[in-house]
């Protein structure tokens, strides 16, 4: 299991790597890892996407195929939600995560979604659900989400490690499950805000890891905790392997 001191080290090596780096290597590998997140992400909601879809729905190609156009929306808005929490997690002042925030995101990623536009939250619980954890019944959603609001401010909250407060937050939306689409997505997207505003990079759940994500959703919130700290420390091994890689063969041409 991964912990919090060998991903800071491993971290430190990173960032050195990326120090050397010039501007076109740097945004090819970010577009890399937002395909990466996009791919994963999907899969965990239940859906495969092909690399085809992914690259031509960023792109914004054309779409040939009307079947395909609800697919490439729906990349194209995770696509902007990833934007906007590399835009917000850059800013030279530090943004706090808020239930504002947390709503743009919602609104991003889902921007025909009823519920987010009417100002309300889930209904009614799903009998036929992707997740099979315990989720709020919708009648507590509204007071929940205040709670969770109110915690994002505590000053408490706030001397958490970068690392705990992203889990936890993306816990305590799970459990909550206000929206009936996409708050998987908002989760993790939360989650990312919060470990790129503190210099990490994303925890990217891989598509293996779909059951052991599920199994820890119905469990103590250390639980997932851990699984990030894995994603996190797999997604800063792939980065460094793939720099030092590179740097191994520019050296090779010299």
């Amino acid at each position: 299991m991964a912990s919090r001191e060998t991903i800071d080290e491993k971290l430190k090596t990173l960032e050195d790597l990326l120090a050397v780096q010039d501007e076109r290597v740097l945004a090819k590998f970010q577009e890399q890892v937002d395909m990466s997140w996009i791919y994963h992400d999907t899969a965990l909601e239940g859906s495969v996407l092909s690399y085809h879809e992914l690259k031509s729905a960023i792109d914004k190609d054309v779409v040939s195929d009307v079947s395909l156009i609800p697919t490439y929306d729906e990349i194209r808005a995770h696509k902007a939600a990833i934007d906007f929490v590399r835009e917000t997690a850059g800013a030279r002042k530090k943004v706090p995560v808020t239930l504002e925030i947390l709503k743009k995101l919602q609104e991003i990623v889902s921007p025909d979604d009823p519920e987010v536009k009417d100002g309300t939250f889930r209904k009614e619980t799903p009998v036929h659900r992707l997740y099979f954890h315990d989720i709020l019944a919708p009648e507590k959603i509204a007071g929940e989400v205040k709670k969770l609001g109110e915690w994002l401010a505590d000053p408490e909250t706030k001397k958490l490690s970068a690392l705990r407060m992203a889990s936890k937050l993306h816990f305590k939306l799970m459990q909550i499950f206000p929206y009936t689409r996409h708050t998987g997505k908002l989760a993790r997207l939360g989650m990312n805000l919060v470990l790129l505003r503190s210099g990490y990079p994303p925890a990217i759940v891989h598509s293996t890891e779909r059951q052991r994500y599920y199994e820890a959703l119905r469990g103590p919130s250390l639980t997932l905790h851990n699984l990030m700290l894995d994603s996190l420390e797999n997604s800063i091994d792939s980065a460094i392997k793939l720099f030092s890689e590179a740097n191994s063969g520019r050296r090779a041409l010299a």
